[in-house]
């Protein structure tokens, strides 16, 4: 990168201020000017950083005013060659229209994966010990033990497929043979597996559903993995088994779902992501009973900003020193 020339990085004017010493110390004595989206200099940027705080509460679908600001200055900055995302996927419009321009995006993945992996976890656990109807019993002011409603499954023993080998899927994989359970990885590929742990390439998905007692979605959304999970591979499953989504809701058909939850073809589900995001009023996942949902929180904690920050940095730091950026978007994921 040109000494000489005036690096000018786009970002938030709270995140400005919290990392303009930080900035200073990364660049040292690089020229450079730091721009918030709203600035009328903004169509100057070189560099962009997409905090958490950028988003706020828009979502792929409905992007609120103060979102679209930032995206539009994105957009009409020529020269912009690289932005730095918070979120672990690249798969908005946005990026992808950046992407497809010449910007190079870098996400960051695994920033929030132990507590994606935890909240999956949570889901997982819940469904298992019956929660739900405990809740419901709870509201209702109703002496309801387990014994008289169906006693829940030990999990021990029981056979968790995870589709998904990034770090989400990893830590996952770790917290469930920590209780007991068998867990079969399922991804684009199919190198030797870790000893602990059987892997199948996706192309054998079909086989390994008919032996789930769960299946857990921790892959990012590509076209490989849009609607993976459809009314065909459902319909594999064994009618206890439970689904937990922590990954896009589009890699799953959606109304197939609700139909086998409906006809309890399948237990029960944890769905974090949806097709749509706001979750429609109208859908009726939110008064099956046998379904947990939650509006895209799986990833939230207060430790996730500093994280990001410091993966921004980080690749700021190699992008200075012509070293390749880490969590680049578009090259090999594990899938």
């Amino acid at each position: 990168m040109d000494n000489a020339a005036p690096l000018r990085i786009l970002l938030s004017r709270e995140t400005l201020v919290k990392l303009e010493a930080q900035l200073g110390q990364v660049l040292g004595t690089h020229a450079h000017e730091l721009i918030a989206f709203d600035d009328p200099r903004a169509r100057l940027a070189d560099v962009a950083f997409v905090s958490r705080d950028v988003t706020g509460l828009s979502t792929k679908h409905k992007v609120l005013p103060a979102t679209q600001q930032a995206y539009d200055a994105m957009r009409k900055a020529p020269g912009l060659r690289w932005a730095h995302i918070h979120s672990a996927g690249a798969d908005r419009p946005v990026y992808q229209e950046l992407m497809r321009r010449g910007v190079q995006v870098s996400t960051s993945s695994g920033a929030n994966a132990p507590v994606v992996a935890q909240t999956a976890l949570l889901g997982l656990l819940a469904l298992a010990r019956h929660w739900p109807r405990l809740l419901a019993a709870q509201r209702e002011r109703r002496w309801a033990p387990l014994i008289a409603s169906g006693l829940p499954r030990d999990l021990q023993g029981q056979t968790a497929v995870v589709v998904g080998w990034g770090p989400v899927g990893r830590e996952l994989a770790r917290l469930l043979q920590a209780l007991g359970l068998e867990v079969v990885v399922v991804r684009r590929h199919e190198p030797p597996a870790p000893a602990q742990f059987r892997m199948v390439a996706h192309t054998r998905l079909h086989e390994v559903l008919p032996k789930a007692d769960w299946l857990l979605l921790a892959c990012p959304l590509t076209e490989e993995t849009r609607g993976l999970i459809g009314a065909a591979e459902l319909a594999l499953l064994p009618p206890h088994c439970g689904l937990v989504n922590v990954s896009r809701g589009e890699v799953i058909a959606e109304l197939a779902l609700v139909e086998a939850l409906r006809a309890q073809r399948l237990a029960g589900a944890y769905l974090d992501v949806f097709a749509q995001e706001p979750l429609p009023e109208d859908s009726p996942l939110w008064t099956l009973p046998n379904a947990i949902v939650t509006p895209h929180s799986a990833g939230f904690s207060d430790g996730n900003e500093q994280r990001v920050a410091r993966m921004f940095l980080d690749n700021l730091g190699r992008s200075l020193r012509g070293e390749p950026l880490v969590n680049a978007a578009g090259s090999a994921q594990q899938v």
